[in-house]
């Protein structure tokens, strides 16, 4: 049920009014993003770091948190992947950028594919059986989710952006002044 008032929300189909504050930073590629009327549930399944440790999103609780669901396979998620580095640069400890390589994808291609573009400040979580991708109505990728800093989501975009692009700062900076 989760996954498809996810997937509701991410085409639109959302009658109440949006954060105004939020609704006003959609500008450039934020254009896409869909601002929940209401902050949403998020996933609570388990997911592993590089050493096999199980995290949730709930580790993040606190923090404003720019949610990625990438793979390795995937172009427009690779394509994106530097700006989601450079944007973890830019944010510090304003904002987390979490990026988590969902279904099938070896930890040697990810530390070649991160190696390959210098992406040093994103963390390898991985997600093998797209466990917290299913619960968070993830259908196809790359999917980016906004978390406040009480873990919940208030924002989603489908499809490639420039993350590290002045309105993508703008968002995560609105919620982090929060």
């Amino acid at each position: 049920m989760l996954a498809v008032v996810y997937t509701a929300l991410a085409i639109g189909a959302n009658p109440v009014a949006a954060d105004p504050a939020l609704e006003a930073l959609r500008l450039g590629e934020m254009r896409k993003l869909v601002v929940h009327s209401a902050p949403q549930p998020v996933g609570d399944a388990t997911f592993t770091d590089r050493e096999g440790r199980k995290l949730t999103l709930a580790d993040w609780d606190g923090q404003v948190v720019l949610l990625n669901f990438w793979a390795t396979w995937c172009a427009p998620c690779r394509a994106e992947m530097p700006a989601l580095d450079a944007l973890q640069g830019e944010m510090g400890d304003r904002a987390a950028v979490v990026t988590i390589a969902t279904g099938r994808n070896l930890l040697p291609a990810i530390d070649k594919f991160f190696d390959d573009r210098n992406i040093t400040r994103l963390p390898v979580l991985l997600d093998p059986k797209s466990t917290l991708a299913r619960q968070m109505g993830v259908a196809g990728l790359p999917v980016t989710v906004v978390l406040d800093r009480e873990g919940r989501e208030v924002a989603r975009m489908i499809g490639e952006a420039d993350w590290n692009s002045p309105e993508a700062q703008a968002v995560l900076l609105a919620l982090a002044d929060r």
